[in-house]
């Protein structure tokens, strides 16, 4: 019986760690805030980048078990533990300790609640502005169970930056993706733009699970139909042997190219590479977003 021939990681793929005192710091106080990141649950592959370098975090609220179990995430999955209402404060305290400019905040998803944990959500939001007015704020949930009155709890609170992922094409999701289809979160994303126009949307897709360029294509044109305005694409990395494999590595050439597609279909910022992970370089982002805004409103006001 042959073995399974296994994809080989190529030299682009390889990650320079760096330990200092901003990673173990960070590291320390996460752990003192009882607070979980997806950099450490999802096993991101910027971890020592971010920590260490560009001193930057994701933090992961409502628990570090999810309700669901996508065949791509490393993160727990089982019965979530009962609700933590302190947790929005120590989240604000971390970010005004770390002086972050952007922070992200995402979630596991909480399908035990009627809610789908919106309120958490809003209440982290709200304590992050009270106590760090000039940080702006990025939010990356799950679909809630597709509820709109879910969504509108989370919007009211106006993040900067409503982040949901397809993670995929529409052929594959169904195999990808756990109780998450694609025609919903499609709409979680168009409701959100709906509800606060001036926010912008954002969406992330990982390459390598067996997708076809056109695929990629009409995933692309699917999310601008839906008024997304930042896309961010990354390689999908198998995270352990029970994950599904790795069918491609894509080159950083073929990222670039990518790239270029995703900007002339309209979106305002595409962040597209090998590493590039949905808040991979966030702070960026949401700069790009507001100049973006402006350079049309300037527009708009040019042709009146």
């Amino acid at each position: 019986m042959s073995k399974k021939e296994v994809q080989r990681k190529p030299e682009w793929l390889k990650i320079k760690l760096n330990t200092n005192e901003n990673y173990t710091g960070l590291k320390k106080m996460m752990r003192e805030k009882k607070l979980h990141t997806v950099c450490e649950e999802a096993r991101c592959p910027n971890i020592h980048e971010c920590w260490a370098v560009r001193r930057t975090a994701t933090f992961m609220i409502l628990g570090d078990v999810c309700t669901r179990a996508c065949r791509f995430c490393a993160v727990k999955t089982g019965l979530p533990t009962e609700l933590d209402w302190q947790e929005p404060e120590r989240v604000a305290d971390s970010v005004e300790l770390m002086n972050l400019k952007h922070a992200v905040v995402t979630a596991v998803a909480r399908d035990d609640l009627k809610d789908g944990g919106a309120a958490i959500f809003a209440e982290t939001v709200k304590a992050i502005r009270k106590k760090n007015p000039f940080t702006s704020i990025e939010v990356l949930p799950s679909d809630m169970g597709g509820v709109e009155e879910n969504l509108k709890t989370l919007m009211d609170a106006r993040p900067d930056i409503l982040n949901h992922n397809i993670e995929t094409v529409k052929r594959l999701t169904p195999r990808i993706r756990a109780r998450a289809t694609y025609e919903r979160s499609l709409e979680f994303l168009r409701r959100a733009k709906e509800m606060q126009p001036d926010i912008p949307t954002k969406s992330s897709i990982m390459v390598g699970l067996g997708e076809t360029k056109e695929e990629l294509i009409e995933a692309m044109d699917d999310l601008r139909a839906n008024n997304v305005d930042i896309l961010t694409l990354g390689q999908y990395l198998q995270p352990s042997k029970k994950h599904l494999d790795v069918q491609k590595y894509y080159h950083p050439d073929e990222f670039a190219e990518l790239r270029e597609i995703a900007l002339k279909k309209g979106f305002s910022h595409c962040e597209a590479g090998p590493l590039v992970r949905s808040s991979y370089h966030a702070d960026e982002q949401v700069n790009s977003a507001a100049k973006h805004r402006q350079e049309l409103a300037e527009q708009e006001a040019q042709q009146a």
